[in-house]
Protein backbone atom coordinates (compact mmCIF):
# COMPACT_ATOMS: atom_id res chain seq x y z
CA UNK A 1 0.00 0.00 0.00
CA UNK A 2 1.49 3.22 -1.19
CA UNK A 3 0.39 5.54 1.87
CA UNK A 4 -1.87 5.28 4.68
CA UNK A 5 -5.41 7.08 4.41
CA UNK A 6 -6.98 9.01 7.74
CA UNK A 7 -10.82 8.29 8.21
CA UNK A 8 -12.77 11.21 10.74
CA UNK A 9 -15.59 9.32 12.35
CA UNK A 10 -18.29 11.99 13.38
CA UNK A 11 -21.54 9.96 13.63
CA UNK A 12 -23.99 9.75 16.56
CA UNK A 13 -22.01 7.34 18.78
CA UNK A 14 -18.54 8.86 17.82
CA UNK A 15 -17.21 12.12 17.32
CA UNK A 16 -13.69 13.18 16.42
CA UNK A 17 -12.61 9.58 16.24
CA UNK A 18 -10.18 9.01 13.44
CA UNK A 19 -8.36 5.99 12.28
CA UNK A 20 -5.65 4.91 9.62
CA UNK A 21 -6.01 2.50 7.06
CA UNK A 22 -2.54 0.96 6.85
CA UNK A 23 -3.88 -2.41 4.96
CA UNK A 24 -5.52 -2.90 1.46
CA UNK A 25 -8.95 -3.00 1.98
CA UNK A 26 -10.42 -6.87 2.26
CA UNK A 27 -6.54 -8.12 2.18
CA UNK A 28 -4.23 -8.87 5.37
CA UNK A 29 -6.07 -10.63 7.02
CA UNK A 30 -4.97 -12.57 10.11
CA UNK A 31 -3.67 -15.91 9.34
CA UNK A 32 -7.17 -17.63 10.91
CA UNK A 33 -9.36 -14.93 10.53
CA UNK A 34 -11.49 -15.65 7.15
CA UNK A 35 -14.79 -14.39 7.60
CA UNK A 36 -17.26 -16.09 4.75
CA UNK A 37 -18.83 -12.42 4.03
CA UNK A 38 -17.52 -8.98 3.35
CA UNK A 39 -19.18 -6.27 5.25
CA UNK A 40 -21.31 -4.95 2.02
CA UNK A 41 -22.25 -8.86 1.30
CA UNK A 42 -23.46 -9.01 4.79
CA UNK A 43 -25.64 -5.32 4.74
CA UNK A 44 -27.14 -6.79 1.17
CA UNK A 45 -27.94 -10.33 2.84
CA UNK A 46 -29.79 -8.28 5.80
CA UNK A 47 -28.19 -8.05 9.18
CA UNK A 48 -29.27 -6.15 12.18
CA UNK A 49 -32.53 -5.38 11.54
CA UNK A 50 -31.68 -3.13 8.95
CA UNK A 51 -30.88 -0.24 11.45
CA UNK A 52 -27.09 -1.28 12.32
CA UNK A 53 -25.13 1.44 9.76
CA UNK A 54 -27.69 4.11 9.64
CA UNK A 55 -25.99 7.27 10.96
CA UNK A 56 -22.25 6.47 9.80
CA UNK A 57 -23.01 5.56 6.41
CA UNK A 58 -19.68 8.34 5.13
CA UNK A 59 -17.31 6.34 6.78
CA UNK A 60 -17.69 3.06 4.79
CA UNK A 61 -17.71 2.80 1.20
CA UNK A 62 -20.91 3.64 -0.80
CA UNK A 63 -20.42 0.15 -2.43
CA UNK A 64 -22.10 -1.27 0.66
CA UNK A 65 -25.10 0.73 1.14
CA UNK A 66 -26.18 0.18 -2.97
CA UNK A 67 -27.96 -2.94 -2.18
CA UNK A 68 -28.20 -3.16 1.85
CA UNK A 69 -31.39 -3.66 3.41
CA UNK A 70 -31.85 -0.97 6.07
CA UNK A 71 -34.23 0.52 7.84
CA UNK A 72 -35.49 3.84 9.55
CA UNK A 73 -36.26 1.46 12.58
CA UNK A 74 -35.13 -1.89 13.23
CA UNK A 75 -37.11 -4.23 12.03
CA UNK A 76 -36.88 -8.10 11.92
CA UNK A 77 -38.06 -8.74 8.96
CA UNK A 78 -35.35 -7.15 6.55
CA UNK A 79 -32.78 -10.00 8.19
CA UNK A 80 -32.13 -12.63 5.94
CA UNK A 81 -33.84 -15.25 7.60
CA UNK A 82 -36.47 -12.65 8.91
CA UNK A 83 -36.38 -13.03 12.46
CA UNK A 84 -34.42 -11.07 15.39
CA UNK A 85 -31.58 -12.50 16.98
CA UNK A 86 -29.72 -9.76 18.87
CA UNK A 87 -29.27 -8.24 22.03
CA UNK A 88 -29.71 -4.51 22.81
CA UNK A 89 -26.59 -2.46 23.01
CA UNK A 90 -27.38 -1.95 26.42
CA UNK A 91 -26.93 -5.78 27.05
CA UNK A 92 -23.88 -5.55 24.76
CA UNK A 93 -22.54 -2.93 27.38
CA UNK A 94 -22.83 -4.94 30.22
CA UNK A 95 -21.63 -8.07 29.04
CA UNK A 96 -18.54 -6.38 28.15
CA UNK A 97 -19.22 -7.14 24.50
CA UNK A 98 -18.32 -3.80 23.57
CA UNK A 99 -14.36 -3.03 23.02
CA UNK A 100 -13.33 0.81 22.33
CA UNK A 101 -13.08 2.41 19.90
CA UNK A 102 -15.79 0.82 18.85
CA UNK A 103 -18.55 1.72 20.48
CA UNK A 104 -20.95 -0.75 17.85
CA UNK A 105 -19.72 -3.24 18.66
CA UNK A 106 -18.13 -6.30 16.65
CA UNK A 107 -19.87 -5.63 13.54
CA UNK A 108 -18.72 -1.97 13.42
CA UNK A 109 -14.72 -3.59 14.01
CA UNK A 110 -15.15 -5.91 11.46
CA UNK A 111 -16.18 -3.26 8.96
CA UNK A 112 -13.00 -1.32 10.16
CA UNK A 113 -10.61 -3.69 10.16
CA UNK A 114 -12.06 -5.07 6.53
CA UNK A 115 -11.13 -1.53 5.45
CA UNK A 116 -7.75 -1.93 6.53
CA UNK A 117 -7.46 -0.61 10.17
CA UNK A 118 -5.26 -2.12 12.25
CA UNK A 119 -5.20 -2.34 16.12
CA UNK A 120 -3.05 -5.21 17.04
CA UNK A 121 -4.33 -5.36 20.49
CA UNK A 122 -8.34 -4.90 19.43
CA UNK A 123 -8.16 -7.33 16.73
CA UNK A 124 -6.52 -10.01 18.20
CA UNK A 125 -9.87 -9.45 21.07
CA UNK A 126 -11.86 -9.36 18.56
CA UNK A 127 -10.69 -12.17 16.05
CA UNK A 128 -10.96 -14.53 19.72
CA UNK A 129 -14.39 -13.40 19.77
CA UNK A 130 -15.29 -14.32 16.10
CA UNK A 131 -13.57 -17.42 16.63
CA UNK A 132 -15.49 -18.42 19.65
CA UNK A 133 -18.48 -18.04 17.92
CA UNK A 134 -18.00 -21.05 15.87
CA UNK A 135 -19.56 -23.52 18.32
CA UNK A 136 -22.67 -21.90 16.73
CA UNK A 137 -21.58 -22.88 13.58
CA UNK A 138 -21.23 -26.69 14.39
CA UNK A 139 -24.70 -26.96 16.19
CA UNK A 140 -26.62 -25.67 12.73
CA UNK A 141 -24.32 -28.21 10.69
CA UNK A 142 -24.36 -31.33 13.23
CA UNK A 143 -28.54 -30.34 13.69
CA UNK A 144 -29.84 -29.41 9.64
CA UNK A 145 -29.57 -30.07 5.72
CA UNK A 146 -27.84 -27.29 4.35
CA UNK A 147 -30.70 -26.36 2.39
CA UNK A 148 -33.17 -25.91 5.02
CA UNK A 149 -32.73 -22.46 5.89
CA UNK A 150 -35.70 -23.11 8.19
CA UNK A 151 -33.76 -25.07 10.59
CA UNK A 152 -32.35 -22.82 13.37
CA UNK A 153 -32.99 -19.49 12.01
CA UNK A 154 -32.07 -17.37 15.23
CA UNK A 155 -28.80 -19.48 14.91
CA UNK A 156 -28.15 -18.57 11.45
CA UNK A 157 -28.86 -14.94 11.53
CA UNK A 158 -26.52 -14.86 14.67
CA UNK A 159 -23.62 -16.55 12.26
CA UNK A 160 -24.59 -14.08 9.58
CA UNK A 161 -24.06 -11.17 11.87
CA UNK A 162 -20.61 -12.30 12.39
CA UNK A 163 -19.25 -13.72 8.72
CA UNK A 164 -20.19 -16.92 8.94
CA UNK A 165 -21.54 -19.55 6.69
CA UNK A 166 -22.42 -22.94 8.56
CA UNK A 167 -21.90 -24.57 5.54
CA UNK A 168 -18.92 -23.28 4.04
Amino acid sequence: MAKSKVILVNDLMQSGYQYELTAPAGQQFEAGFEPHYAPGEMLELGVFEGKYLNDCREEFPASWFQNAKLSQKADASVNHFGIKSRQPLKVWREKGWIISPDPRGWFQWYCRYYMGRRLDTIDQMQIKRWRGFSRHARQVQLNCDPADIFCRPRQRQALLQWAYDPFI
